[in-house]
């Protein structure tokens, strides 16, 4: 097996294992920031093709730039055959589907994610496998090395989330606090009551179903606090927030 393909293997395995693993979000269209967030130490890096200015050019020259250093999970813009083709085509280590409130969606992004007999995933030649030159080896071990996650973001989400839990082929149910708080009526309030229930009801049907539970948070704190309460796939914080809370911070000591 190639060397690429045993390292996304082996994240997958470990998310699977519910191994504590930290990622950030990477939103700036620049393969340097990717290399910059990367040599940070996060355990992946969850590339945000749903809000970030790319295309699937700007996303490979981002896995490209990290290289085997980490795994890349690539959130797609919608659910279609295409994006999530596309993605994984192109060297993503899984796709993470923003916005899954139903069963027919969560059924067709695995769908679209794994090749047959588990899904409809179409062949062609591409950079995963080495531009055909493993092409049989991508082929038999891709259904069982990429990883396939649901996000959970809507209130509609986290009322179908058990018949959502119980869909085969997803890995991971990974929330979005802040989505969430806005389809509840709260937008940003990701500490109210309401919302933390969502949030504990969520990782209570990971638990009770073996589906591993993620969350995104801004703080450290927030996301100690969320890995304490049993989420291990973790996002924590955003490039461009970093950037522009350090440029704050240091004008601000500067100016003092």
């Amino acid at each position: 097996m190639s060397g690429a393909l045993v390292f996304e293997n082996n994240f997958r395995k470990r998310v699977c294992a519910g191994e504590s693993l930290v990622g950030a979000i990477v939103s700036l269209n620049s393969p340097q920031v990717a290399e910059i967030m990367a040599d940070a130490g996060f355990d992946w890096l969850f590339v945000d093709a749903e809000h970030g200015a790319y295309g699937p050019l700007a996303v490979e020259a981002l896995i490209q730039a990290v290289g085997n250093q980490m795994p890349c999970l690539v959130r797609i813009p919608v659910h279609e055959e295409s994006w999530i083709g596309k993605m994984l085509d192109i060297g993503a280590s899984g796709i993470i589907a923003p916005q899954v409130n139903t069963v027919e969606q969560a059924q067709q992004v695995v769908n679209y994610a794994k090749y047959p007999p588990l899904g409809e995933r179409g062949v062609g030649v591409a950079r995963a496998q080495r531009y055909g030159a493993r092409f049989a080896d991508y082929l038999e071990h891709a259904n069982e090395s990429l990883l396939t996650v649901i996000q959970i973001e809507h209130i509609d989400a986290v009322a179908n989330v058990r018949e959502l839990a119980a869909v085969g082929g997803v890995d991971a149910l990974f929330i979005g606090p802040y989505d969430l708080s806005m389809s509840m009526g709260i937008p940003g309030q990701v500490a109210d009551p309401k919302v933390q229930e969502c949030i504990a009801e969520v990782l209570e049907v990971c638990r009770e179903a073996g589906k591993i539970p993620g969350i995104f948070g801004l703080q450290s704190d927030a996301v100690r606090r969320y890995r304490e309460q049993g989420f291990s796939l973790l996002g924590l914080g955003v490039d461009a927030v970093f950037l522009s809370s350090a440029a704050t911070q240091a004008l601000e000591k500067f100016r003092q």
